[in-house]
């Protein structure tokens, strides 16, 4: 994917109104502090489009980034670190399920788990209620680079074995300082836009 162009057109907060899209989207989910600022502005190619923060849970609307007036990356809320209470996060929820059923235009759902650590009981939460919403998540091994080359795949299993994925779910390992991995998330983006299925 060449970029061209990429700009915030929506951001949605617990009483906004979804946006109507006629351009396919793909979501991104993911723990407070797992990188997914980072991936949007590497995949987009910009180094602050996607507001990063050293205080985790800065994302508590949805955003939606126009790339090349082609196709919508939607930035969800982080979940787990986040500071408010549960009666907000709740209503996190709810919005995104909302969005999850209502947007005609959702191709696919990553999430984002960071590569160095066994998924976090939130992480396995948040799989499970993907699938559950009717999506087959594709995973993004986040902060590649952080670990060395030799103890990727064993970091791998874990992930395999922690979330309980079913055989054929895709990982894809990701560095936002090398920006490794970069060009194999868009194949897999653009392969949904082919497809136009979930």
């Amino acid at each position: 994917m060449v970029i061209k162009y990429t700009e915030l057109e929506t951001v949605c907060g617990i009483t906004s109104s979804l946006p109507d899209n006629a351009k396919p989207e793909v979501a991104f989910s993911g723990k407070s502090n797992v990188g997914k600022s980072s991936l949007i502005n590497g995949l987009l190619n910009r180094k602050s489009l996607a507001r990063t923060s050293s205080q985790p849970g800065k994302t508590q609307t949805i955003n939606f980034y126009n790339v090349n007036h082609e196709l919508y990356l939607v930035d969800l809320p982080g979940y787990g670190y986040a500071k408010v209470n549960q009666e907000t996060k709740a209503k996190w929820g709810r919005m995104i399920e909302n969005y999850l059923h209502s947007s005609r235009q959702l191709k696919a759902v990553f999430l984002l788990i960071d590569i160095r650590h066994a998924p976090s009981a939130n992480d396995k939460d948040m799989y499970d209620w993907i699938v559950h919403q009717g999506y087959s998540p594709i995973i993004i091994a986040t902060k590649l680079d952080k670990i060395k080359r030799s103890q990727i795949q064993k970091q791998l299993k874990i992930l395999r074995e922690g979330l309980q994925l079913v055989p054929e779910t895709k990982i894809l390992p990701f560095s936002a300082e090398t920006k490794q991995g970069r060009e194999e998330i868009w194949e897999t983006i653009e392969g949904f836009m082919e497809e136009g299925t979930v």
